[in-house]
């Protein structure tokens, strides 16, 4: 009952500081400038600090061995969500501006914005490692896979460029450089001076509530009187709160994955939609209500499912 308790109370910080967000929204005290300006900070400076002070005060040399499968497992249980979420948007029969939306909503988790205050809510500052490798799978296929099915459902063209493109737009995103520099170090067995370490300490502890503020806010766009479920949404809700984490909890038994490791991965694979899908849908020209709406359901419906998700994994 300590996991299901735990859950509670995060779910309880994370509601009041994604209240902050939204009455700000309320007041006119946040824009949509002020929300372009957090984005990019979380983004490009606060999680790479996060990334680089997480991995070198929680891992050493002799973890790195582990990573590797850690990491395949994640790949693997992305890839089968989103398999099994691309079947069932066909199955409902979805119109082509939903289709690769619905998919792209119910298999990507948002990792990042909800998982980083989430996880050290309920496992502490040593969970940054296990957070950090999830998102690079998670993110993996955000840039690839998650990208063309948007572009499926919208009408604004496909990106130009190829394998090349996909590679770059991956491998230069400041979060995946903090980790891979972290691992970097680690493999080097080098330490940053403790002036920069402090430095990137005091940034990277700006990512949880400033990720939740910009949460709030999303949810006062999208406002609340507008939130319906709207056909396709409630299978999408289940696939992304419930069926997910099972398909992750079967890849970390495949793989001998337990104890904090499977926990956090666990609650990853739990957590609502990732942001980034309303924005693709908007530039691509596919259903951006629809991808709003889906976001902000999934927000309000983990507060519900994952006490019960704490309470089974105990």
């Amino acid at each position: 009952m300590t996991g299901f308790f735990n859950a509670v109370s995060a779910c309880l910080v994370v509601l009041l500081l994604m209240s902050v967000g939204y009455f700000m929204g309320v007041c006119g005290w946040m824009t949509a400038a002020e929300k372009k300006f957090l984005s990019r900070f979380i983004i490009n400076i606060a999680v790479p600090a996060n990334c680089i002070t997480g991995l070198l005060n929680n891992l050493d040399r002799a973890d790195l061995a582990q990573a590797g499968v850690q990491l395949l497992s994640v790949l693997l249980g992305v890839g089968a969500t989103l398999l099994l979420s691309m079947g069932l948007a066909s199955l409902l029969r979805l119109p082509r501006a939903r289709w690769g939306v619905f998919a792209a909503m119910a298999g990507l988790s948002n990792v990042l914005f909800i998982g980083i205050p989430v996880c050290t809510q309920l496992f502490g500052e040593a969970c940054l490692p296990y957070v950090m490798l999830y998102y690079l799978g998670n993110t993996t296929f955000l840039q690839s896979a998650g990208i063309l099915l948007v572009e499926r459902s919208g009408d604004g063209g496909r990106r130009p460029g190829g394998p090349g493109r996909l590679l770059r737009d991956i491998f230069t995103k400041p979060p995946i450089l903090g980790v891979l520099l972290a691992v970097v170090l680690l493999v080097l067995d080098v330490r940053l001076p403790n002036t920069v370490m402090r430095v990137a300490g005091y940034i990277g502890n700006t990512v949880s509530p400033l990720a939740l503020i910009y949460g709030g806010f999303i949810v006062y766009e999208v406002g609340l009187k507008n939130l319906r479920l709207l056909p396709g949404l409630p299978a999408m809700l289940v696939m992304r709160l419930a069926v997910a984490p099972v398909i992750c909890w079967s890849c970390c038994r495949l793989f001998g994955l337990e104890g904090l490791v499977r926990d956090v991965f666990l609650v990853e694979s739990a957590l609502p939609v990732v942001s980034q899908v309303t924005v693709m849908a908007g530039a691509y020209g596919a259903d951006e209500e629809y991808a709003a709406t889906g976001s902000c359901l999934s927000i309000l419906g983990c507060f519900a499912t994952l006490p019960i998700l704490m309470l089974l994994i105990g």
